[in-house]
């Protein structure tokens, strides 16, 4: 069973996905690849129902909490319960994309580099695969000329993620 919720963040409206112990997906609403995580079969678990079965929606309102962090500028200091599906590549490139530090940037070569993939497109793939967008922070990988370039959620909500967590990066 999939449980999943709403979140209204500043860029639009976000559905988050949790298997009842882990978050499994978190997209904007109409992005690339919505709901591939969603499976055939999905109950909607709304927050304001929290009190009916907490144990469901406590890895939902986890994450709603570190959205709520990140989008007032603070960098949240806790990771929600993630569970990653897809390939054991894609898996691996979401691992990897949790090691981007907060207000930095790498580039898809880069990135393959860490991996050991000789293929940055290979790795460009699967970070557009990416089913939990933002708190695995695919929007932080960049072309190797420092262009932005591919995001599932649309390269202006990318530029503003990494405007909003620069801004807050150099502030410290």
């Amino acid at each position: 069973m999939v449980y999943s919720a709403h979140y209204h963040s500043p860029l639009g409206d976000i559905t988050l996905a949790s298997d009842g112990s882990a978050i499994v997906g978190l997209w904007f609403d109409g992005q690339k690849h919505f709901g591939s995580t969603l499976g055939t079969k999905s109950e909607e678990q709304r927050i304001e129902n929290r009190a009916t079965q907490p144990e469901v929606t406590q890895p939902l309102l986890s994450a709603c909490r570190w959205l709520d962090e990140y989008f007032s500028g603070r960098e949240p200091g806790f990771t929600p319960p993630m569970s990653f599906r897809g390939t054991v590549f894609q898996q691996r490139v979401c691992e990897a994309l949790l090691a981007i530090p907060y207000g930095q940037t790498v580039t898809y070569g880069e990135l393959a580099r860490r991996l050991g993939c000789r293929s940055a497109q290979a790795v460009g793939g699967a970070v557009g695969r990416n089913p939990i967008s933002i708190i695995v922070p695919c929007h932080r990988v960049v072309g190797a000329d420092g262009s932005l370039t591919g995001y599932a959620g649309g390269l202006d909500r990318k530029r503003a993620l990494l405007q909003l967590e620069r801004k807050n990066y150099f502030a410290i």
